[in-house]
């Protein structure tokens, strides 16, 4: 939430978490009305093992033109902005188990040659793009 008042947006933390949302936050309208976007936030931290630096599931996802996810990796410093639509086109379903039905998305690949965690090029253009939430 830190990163999103430092990058100019008005956020609203909420009291619980029952619905997958973190914060709310909005965005201004040149009429004077506002548009407000239920923000869900995923963070890796740099204790996880590398293979797993930017991996995050299981979600359960509704599908809403107002939710959006932030995926962040601390291993490599990055944000992933995507809009629930997105996440479930680009993520992958859980088909049995317990989290059939959920999906992950994996946001890093990790070489074990170079012992190098890297951005995967599949989701590039929501890399640190936080002008897609200003845009939405």
């Amino acid at each position: 939430m830190a990163e999103l008042l430092k990058r100019g947006f008005d956020v609203y933390d909420t009291m619980v978490d029952d619905q997958g949302i973190d914060c709310i936050i909005r965005i201004p309208k040149d009429d004077g009305s506002a548009r407000y976007l239920d923000i869900q936030i995923k963070a890796r931290s740099k204790n996880v093992n590398p293979k797993n630096a930017g991996f995050f599931g299981p979600m359960k996802i509704d599908v809403r033109d107002n939710y959006w996810f932030i995926f962040y990796s601390e291993w490599i410093g990055k944000y992933w902005i995507m809009s629930s639509s997105e996440v479930i086109e680009r993520g992958n379903m859980n088909k049995s188990g317990v989290t059939a039905g959920k999906y992950k998305v994996k946001t890093t690949n990790y070489s074990t040659v170079r012992d190098e965690v890297t951005p995967r090029p599949i989701f590039s253009e929501y890399e640190n793009n936080f002008k897609r939430l200003w845009d939405a």
